[in-house]
Formats: C-alpha cells, structure tokens, sequence
C-alpha cells in the first residue's frame, strides 16, 4: 500500500473518533436532525454534457434538467478524471482518483481498504443510499443502503420501468438525514427507450467530431429520445422529493457522467469524454439561475458533502477538496487544474492516456503513440462506425475522424474554450510551446504525486493483480 493510503486511513480512525464522541451531542435533538440538510445526487450514465441544451445542444428536449438549472448554480467546467463508469463513480463516492483507490481501469474494482460516503457520513449521523445502477466494488468498500426502484442493469433491453415509492419512503425517514444517490441507466446504449420518432435522423445537427452517415444519424436519434427519457426520469425524482417534504432542505445534484458510446467520447481524455455537466439546487442557499467557472472534479464531491453534514473534511487526505463555497455563491474559483486518465484495458489493447486542464486549455498525452487505438465497444459491433469506415476511403473529412480516433501524436495541444470539440490539435505550433510545457510539467507533477507509473499500469497483468487484491503500482 502507498503510504499516502496509511495517512488516509489514520485520518480516518482520527475523524470517525471524533465524531463518535460529539455524536451523541450533536443528535440528542430531535431538532437537530430535522434542520440538517439532505443530499440528493442523480446521476445520468453516458450523456455527453454537449449534448443537452443546458450546455449548447441543438438537439434534445430537456425540459426537467433545464428546469431544475433555472432553479440552481449550473456548472460550466465540472470533470471527472476516467471517462468510464467503474472508475468515475468510485472516484465520485471515495474522493481519491483513480490510481489512489485502486479502481483505473472499468470492470475493476477500489481496494477492500477504501472508504466511501457510507462510513464517512454515518459517522456524522447521516443515511447513505443508493438506487439504480452500482457498477462500484467490492461492497465492503461501499456499504450502501441499496434502494429498489430503478433498474440496475444498464445494458438491458427494456429498460425496467421506474417506481419513486421506494426512493420517497427513504427520504420521508425522519430518524436522520439523507444523502441519496439516485443512477439511471440512460443515455447509456443500446438505444432504446424514450420516442426516437420525436427526432428525424436527417433533421439533427450533428456535432462536428462525428462523421455524418446515415447510420450515425439514426443511432443518435435514438441516444436523444433516450435523454429525453432520462430527463423525464429527472421529473418524477424531482416530484419524489417534493412529495417527501424535504425538497426547502434538499441539495439537488445532477451529473451527466461521461461522454456517450459515439467515438471521440467515452473511453477518451477529450473534453467530450471527461467534462460533465453538473447543477446544484439548494433552495435559500445556492444561487439561483446562475452560471459557474469554478473548476470542479468528481473527487471533490465527497469532501464538500462531508463538509455539508458538519464534519471536517481536511482531516482526511483525500485528492479532492470541497466546493461548499461555490455551492453556496461564496466564490467563483475552486481549481486551478482538472487531471484525467485512461487505461484502455480491458475495453481494448494497451492505449493509456494522460491529461491535464486549465480552463483554458487541455493537454494530452498518449503514452504509447506508436500503437492504433482501438476500443471493442466502438469498434467491435457498432454500425456507426463500420459506416465512418466503410465511407473513409472517398469522404476526406470522414477520413480525417476515423484518423483522429485511432491514430494519435504522442502530445495534443487544444485551446478549449475556443476549440470544444477539440479538432485543432496546437502540440507542434511553436506559438504555443510555452503553453504545452508548462502543462506537461504539471501533467509529470500530478502523476509523480499519484504514484502513476503510465504505461506499466495499462496491461492485464495489471489489472489481474488490482482484481485479485494484489497491487503492483
């Protein structure tokens, strides 16, 4: 074990002492209990942040998600550090990155000696609940109370019909405060709920890192109804919680998650895969219909719920820090970095990438330039990508994003705020070589301080070794 996982753990044994003592203080009214704020968390799965209208897509009809956004703090820079489901959610409910709970590559799993929200906020007299999809192991590490309700299983075809009962009854409790986190299944693939009819392929904008095919068309007509779906799911938890009579003490969170299945998303380090959108809504509290440039990252959620329910979360050595005071409309600044990863088995063979953020611009690097990229989810069986293919060897500008996707330079350079989609790449413009260096040097500082060791980590070998509990980086 690292020996900045030592410190955690003693942070821990330090906190959970403290808190065991004032326990009793703290919770001996009933009053205390009912004026403490609650936690609601929805998560999206799949939903490239671009994609909803909140963010400047021209496509999907979202009238809950652009609701609640009237009603809050929206986030125009929030990040998660793998765009991968295991990975971003445990970095979401440990507050350590990737490599520091253990959990950097998906289908993979935390050490057994990490600790979530669930043994954190029970510390401070707090229930911790989670509904829908998990994708976060081993269990020791999140000891949820695991909700019925909405479906786990986000590949399933149907999805299972929704039921807010159980989700409302667990926020009626009145034996002590929430914090609830609520995960759909969808946008994720296959495409197949919501009214895909709503949005005729050959009326869509497409956005301009996909290759416009008539399969691409299709199969993004029907990941829209699947937002508008997903934004209806939205609606009735909104209900839900106005129904328990908890909404006036209630932080609402909604996150998108990753970017979606379509290439130059998912499984990357662009700003598509890893920035994802993010709004608070706390009445009385947050800023209402407001925007944010604060830079926030998954790791951070923990500390600033932790902080929320009273306790300290500088006591704990976690990678992230609360945004409490941007929640709150305090400041406008929280981060001056966002940092991401990915380790491309087991979803492909060894591709593993690095990337850090300013707010400006994002540097990348692929640590093995020299082989293809290749995703099996992508590439293996969708019939939007054998179309950009099949349609490369005549169509230049389809070419050019079947190049973009599997052959990559060993550094990328992009002026974000300017380039979102990120197609420019500036890494050899001498222009901007003063920009790429500091950048990279940050880039070296952040993985030498996450004992990343690049490359080496990225194999089977690897990932057998974190599976069996036996870590060799």
């Amino acid at each position: 074990m690292k020996r900045r996982n030592f410190i955690k753990l003693a942070g821990f044994a330090a906190f959970s002492s403290v808190f065991s003592d004032a326990s009793a203080d703290i919770f001996s009214s009933n009053e205390s209990d009912s004026s403490r704020p609650n936690v609601l968390l929805i998560m999206a799965d799949d939903c490239t942040f671009r994609d909803l209208p909140l963010y400047g897509g021209e496509n999907a009809y979202t009238p809950n998600i652009n609701q609640l956004a009237s009603e809050g703090l929206v986030f125009n820079k929030a990040y998660l550090s793998e765009a991968m489901c295991l990975p971003c959610r445990s970095e979401l409910q440990t507050g350590l990155h990737p490599i520091s709970n253990g959990a950097s590559w998906n289908h993979s799993k935390c050490r057994n000696d990490i600790k979530s929200a669930p043994h954190y906020l029970s510390e401070l007299g707090y229930r911790a609940g989670l509904t829908g999809k998990r994708h976060i192991r081993p269990k020791s590490a999140f000891p949820f109370d695991y909700i019925e309700g909405f479906d786990q299983k986000c590949v399933r075809n149907p999805t299972q019909p929704h039921d807010t009962q159980y989700i409302r009854r667990y926020m009626e409790d009145d034996s002590s405060p929430f914090y609830l986190s609520v995960c759909l299944v969808e946008p994720h693939a296959p495409w197949v709920m919501g009214d895909a009819s709503r949005y005729p392929a050959d009326q869509l904008k497409l956005p301009p890192n996909m290759a416009d095919t008539q399969e691409t068309r299709d199969n993004f007509s029907k990941y829209l109804a699947e937002i508008t779906y997903m934004d209806s799911q939205v609606g009735d938890i909104l209900e839900a919680l106005e129904q328990s009579g908890k909404a006036d003490n209630t932080l609402v969170l909604f996150s998108s998650e990753q970017g979606s299945k379509f290439p130059g998303n998912k499984w990357t380090n662009w700003d598509t895969g890893l920035h994802t959108a993010l709004i608070a809504r706390w009445p009385g509290v947050a800023p209402v219909n407001k925007r944010t440039e604060a830079m926030v990252q998954y790791c951070d959620f923990l500390p600033t719920i932790i902080e929320l329910a009273g306790g300290n979360p500088e006591e704990l050595e976690f990678d992230g820090k609360s945004f409490l005071d941007v929640i709150k409309g305090n400041t406008n600044k929280h981060r001056d970095y966002v940092f991401g990863i990915h380790n491309n088995v087991p979803e492909g063979p060894q591709y593993p990438i690095r990337t850090v953020f300013d707010g400006q611009y994002r540097y990348i690097r692929n640590l093995c330039p020299d082989r293809l990229y290749i995703e099996k989810h992508v590439m293996g069986g969708a019939d939007f990508w054998h179309s950009w293919v099949s349609s490369s060897y005549n169509q230049e500008d389809v070419y050019k994003l079947v190049e973009r996707f599997t052959r990559r330079p060993a550094e990328q350079l992009y002026h974000t705020s300017e380039d979102p989609y990120e197609m420019n790449n500036l890494a050899d413009n001498p222009d901007y070589s003063e920009i790429k260096n500091k950048l990279s040097d940050r880039l070296d500082k952040w993985m030498a301080q996450e004992n990343d060791p690049g490359a080496p980590i990225d194999t089977m070998e690897a990932l057998e070794a974190a599976r069996n509990q036996n870590h060799i980086y």
